[in-house]
């Protein structure tokens, strides 16, 4: 199986680098959010709000403005205008690193649609990606503009919403990229191997363990314990599920039950992740199926020490930070392994009877 020999370099180097302007947002808006700066722009003006206030007037009507807003006036009563700015600037750093990246996806796809760059079945999904990619600004404000009315803070639901389709854009072009690095998978005899299915399982799980950390991060619930592995004295809390009323009413709202889930789901990921590594390591898979089923274990075993220090820690920014970037890292390299192993045909699932390697 060979990767397309089409003049296409410079389409997968745009979607890798796509790709990292996707972590980097992810991670970003989480310094956003760490900072409590995502509600010090009160408007959305993907225009006009390219250029930010010039003069002191023009910083007092903004201020202003965020002084009628729920945040200023339950939580940051006492600010100042200069501590204002502080915060107004990451959030404008933030929309205007989004609209840079906007404009990094549509220029040259369009420009690769243009010049028939793209293959004609695979165009709806370069042409989703554009699409995502703008609904993703949108979904961002509509988060946003939850913590301007009532509560200071934004909504949970939409906060994972917006980080799941960011997951998903991911997704869509990590394997985009990796289809023209190495060819889109051919259907093997004897179908997928068992690995292939666990890594599924893998991603699955995973998906679920990061939504839970973006409903954890909406309710800044991660300051809930600072104790590991007893929450208030217990392996298991008392009252997890009747804390918010009914059980599924606390699986998704209450902040103990939503921070034990994440706490003790990452070693679900972790056992699955050591079943893929296992199965890789037993039988005659290539080389990079084994080295990435080892990386995959290893930073499920990074990712659970980070959040147990953030725990501990009482939510440093730098560790919180590097917690959600290892995260992408997982989810990367889960889906890297994936590719990899729908590549591989079922039949070298067998172990070698030897103990040695049957095929390359």
């Amino acid at each position: 199986m060979q990767a397309s020999t089409r003049p296409s370099r410079a389409v997968t180097i745009w979607l890798l680098v796509v790709c990292g302007l996707i972590i980097f947002l992810i991670a970003f808006g989480g310094f956003v959010r760490l900072t409590r700066s995502g509600l010090s722009i009160v408007e959305w003006n993907p225009i006009s709000g390219v250029v930010p206030p010039i003069g002191h007037a023009a910083w007092e009507a903004e201020f202003a403005k965020y002084q009628l807003t729920p945040e200023f006036l339950k939580i940051n009563t006492g600010m100042t205008l200069p501590e204002y700015q502080e915060i107004f600037l990451i959030e404008y750093t933030h929309r205007l690193i989004a609209r840079f990246a906007g404009l990094l996806v549509a220029i040259p796809l369009i420009y690769f649609l243009w010049k028939g760059m793209i293959p004609r079945r695979q165009r709806w999904l370069y042409i989703l990606i554009g699409v995502l990619f703008a609904f993703q600004g949108v979904l961002g404000w509509y988060m946003v503009s939850s913590g301007l009315v009532d509560t200071p803070a934004v909504s949970h639901f939409r906060l994972t919403a917006h980080l799941l389709l960011a997951l998903t854009l991911l997704a869509i072009t990590f394997r985009l990229a990796l289809d023209r690095i190495y060819g889109h998978p051919e259907k093997q005899p004897g179908g997928r191997p068992a690995a292939y299915w666990l890594s599924v399982l893998v991603i699955g799980i995973l998906v679920v363990q990061i939504a839970y950390g973006g409903l954890v991060a909406g309710l800044k619930a991660g300051h809930v314990s600072n104790t590991w592995p007893l929450m208030f004295g217990y392996l298991v809390p008392p009252g997890l599920l009747t804390a918010a009323g009914g059980w599924l009413n606390s699986i998704l709202t209450a902040p103990a039950t939503l921070h034990f889930i994440h706490r003790w789901l990452a070693f679900v990921v972790l056992a699955v992740a050591l079943a893929v590594y296992v199965v890789a390591r037993r039988h005659a898979y290539a080389p990079q199926v084994k080295r990435s089923s080892l990386l995959l274990a290893a930073l499920v075993l990074v990712q659970i020490t980070l959040g147990i220090g953030v725990v501990v820690m009482g939510v440093p920014i730098v560790v919180a930070l590097t917690h959600q970037f290892t995260a992408m890292m997982l989810f990367m390299t889960a889906l890297y392994l994936n590719h990899r192993l729908a590549a591989e045909p079922a039949q070298l699932a067998q172990p070698a009877a030897s103990g040695k390697p049957l095929a390359a």
